[in-house]
């Protein structure tokens, strides 16, 4: 029998944890983690319950005892502060001299005998005091004497229910019959910007500033301070690798390129060099060293496109056919996705003979970046990669490199995104482009923020992609693609868009039905005027100051959603721990017409006294309103505002309002 029967506390229950513990939850630095537990044991003694954590390559545990919640539930919490993997469990155990302490209260309010129990309780005193060294040996030795000593027995007992009593033995409690949780769970720090972040996604090929000419990282540079006064830092470029000719695409995804046509980022791979070279025409390694630099002053982080396949004339073709699908007629299968077909890539085949090899090839080619300064990654469908491969490349770089953040390209079924959160992604994108209407929005932003999902599952809400121009966007104009960057800036804590086409409202599909853009930068350099008066950067910069300024948005805690009584408004708010900060949104979301209706705040769950007037600021508008009780109405009209973010003041009572609300 492996158990020791004597090991008498059940710990079960234990949240958060990710199925069972198999897989680590999320944290950034500086979190708190709140750790629940059912803890009981048989019969009526009392127990001891802690919390236990330590950074992972560390032995010593640090601890916290746990507080009763009721119920045999027990709460406490721990503060990572350390990037990488921290290991957390709980320990409990029968609380000996409190289970004697208790049954000694009611022998004494019974007025009973109580000299035999006074004995046994200095028996327990003396088995800490072996326990203890120094002072706190000496002082429970002295302890555990006055209880054996002469003295009235009234005057024993309450020696031994005093508070400083108790609290030197609870530093020295009998931890022989522990139990501990049957498996140690974990949490993953990692960077302030792995939950809170604002991405932008430009090509450094479209960054010329002469038109017609192809761009470089040196453009870049100069684009720097544009993305910067918009706010974002994190600036996402595509693949910036030389770019297959074999089956090249020209303009709007036609399938014979001309000879200037530069084709598609994605089509990774030349006579020049694959994974771990840099286009030419964008200039050189050390250029992109600059960029990198450049960048970091700025407050900006590069993230860079990794995409696991490649064009027919990247080297690896050649060098490691084995890594690729062959067909029967000996030609290496294309991807395809029915009825489109893209002849320009290759994808890796995950069940090559060679796939240790495969592994560490591509593994590599995160360490060749990281070693460029690049910290960032979005990965390009990693859906359509092996998951075991998932788990072992992102959990050994992180290993070497806890700060680096991976955002997940997997547009997918719920499960398999969750999945591909659980192997390590950082962030994810998620569906948020096809939810359009009040119902859909709100509950999507509750299932992200509310259920067990946001322990593993990070969001990022994109309003558009270089593949994606959805159709609400085709036809709603300015009003629409204001609205939903408002909605993705603040509904979740890291959000990005696709400029300079979003913010210079880009809308026109390739063909009516699809989400494709005419002239996609994916086929052809595109020039973009960024001083057009129509653009709405200056929205954009506003929204990433408010989040900057507002703790309660750069976090999925603290999420609720607020009846409102019109389809065609959403109203939501999101709040700290503590409520200090609280921010309150409200969306049209018809483009075309103004809309009305009667709010209903949930005031308590926001703690905001509902017998006082309280202030709303509209960070937008820089307007101030006094609200007093939960029912407000709110009207907009998109001609001239989408939406309101209201930041909530609530007011605190004086003494002479107590008296005069009871």
């Amino acid at each position: 029998m492996s158990q020791d029967g004597r090991q008498r506390v059940i710990i079960e229950g234990i949240t958060p944890q990710v199925d069972c513990g198999r897989f680590p939850i999320k944290r950034v630095v500086g979190d708190e983690v709140h750790v629940e537990a059912d803890a009981f044991t048989d019969g009526h003694d009392s127990i001891a319950v802690v919390l236990r954590w330590r950074p992972e390559g560390t032995s010593d545990w640090a601890e916290t005892l746990m507080e009763p919640l009721g119920n045999d539930r027990w709460g406490a919490s721990f503060r990572v502060v350390e990037l990488g993997r921290t290991a957390y469990t709980v320990e409990g155990w029968i609380d000996r001299y409190g289970s004697w302490e208790q049954d000694l209260e009611k022998r004494v309010a019974a007025d009973q005998d109580v000299s035999v129990d006074l004995r046994i309780g200095a028996t327990l005193i003396e088995d800490a005091a072996s326990r203890a060294a120094g002072s706190d040996g000496e002082l429970l030795a002295a302890w555990a004497a006055e209880l054996r000593s002469d003295a009235p027995l009234h005057v024993r007992s309450l020696r031994a229910r005093d508070s400083e009593l108790l609290a030197l033995i609870r530093r020295h409690p009998d931890r022989s019959t522990a139990t501990t949780y049957e498996r140690e769970l974990s949490v993953v720090v990692d960077p302030v910007r792995g939950r809170y972040s604002a991405w932008y996604e430009l090509f450094p090929r479209s960054a010329s500033p002469e038109r017609g000419r192809h761009g470089t990282f040196r453009g870049v540079i100069d684009r720097l301070p544009y993305v910067s006064a918009m706010g974002f830092d994190i600036l996402y470029l595509p693949p910036i690798h030389p770019i297959g000719r074999t089956f090249r695409k020209g303009p709007n995804n036609v399938t014979t390129a001309g000879p200037e046509d530069p084709g598609v980022p994605w089509a990774i791979g030349a006579p020049e060099g694959g994974h771990t070279s840099v286009h030419p025409d964008l200039g050189t390694q050390e250029d992109f060293r600059a960029l990198v630099a450049a960048a970091r002053a700025e407050g900006i982080q590069i993230a860079l496109d990794i995409a696991f396949q490649a064009s027919p004339d990247h080297p690896w073709v050649a060098e490691h056919p084995e890594w690729f699908r062959a067909r029967p007629d000996g030609t290496i299968q294309y991807a395809e996705n029915p009825p489109k077909k893209y002849q320009d890539i290759y994808p890796f085949d995950f069940e090559s003979q060679d796939w240790r090899a495969l592994w560490t090839a591509l593994s590599d080619v995160f360490l060749f970046w990281i070693a460029e300064g690049v910290t960032v990654f979005r990965v390009d469908n990693p859906h359509t990669k092996a998951f075991p491969f998932w788990e072992w490349c992102i959990g050994e770089l992180k290993r070497v490199h806890p700060e680096i953040i991976f955002l997940s390209e997997a547009f997918t079924r719920p499960k398999v995104m969750y999945r591909l959160a659980k192997l390590g992604f950082s962030q994810s994108y998620t569906y948020f482009t096809w939810r359009n209407a009040k119902r859909e929005l709100a509950e999507y932003l509750l299932e992200l923020t509310t259920t067990e999902v946001r322990e593993f599952f990070r969001p990022n809400f994109w309003t558009n992609t270089q593949d994606i121009l959805h159709e609400v966007l085709q036809h709603g104009g300015r009003p629409m693609f204001e609205a939903r960057v408002v909605l993705a800036a603040t509904m979740t804590a890291s959000y990005g868009v696709f400029g300079p086409a979003y913010e210079l409202l880009e809308a026109t599909p390739r063909e009516a039905g699809t989400e494709e853009y005419l002239d996609s930068e994916k086929y052809q350099l595109r020039d973009w005027d960024l001083d057009r008066p129509d653009s709405i950067a200056p929205l954009i910069g506003r929204l990433n100051a408010i989040r900057r300024a507002h703790p309660a948005l750069q976090a999925n805690d603290g999420v609720l959603v607020h009846d409102i009584d019109n389809d065609q408004l959403i109203a939501y708010s999101k709040h700290t721990a503590d409520r200090s900060d609280i921010v309150l949104v409200v969306v049209n979301l018809d483009p075309h017409h103004p809309h009305s209706g009667t709010l209903r705040l949930d005031l308590g769950a926001l703690g905001v006294d509902a017998d006082l007037p309280f202030e709303v600021h509209d960070l937008l508008a820089d307007r101030t309103y006094l609200w007093q009780g939960a029912r407000n109405t709110i009207e907009l009209d998109p001609s001239s505002a989408v939406a309101h973010v209201f930041e909530i003041r609530p007011r605190i009572r004086t003494e002479q309002q107590f008296e005069a609300y009871g």
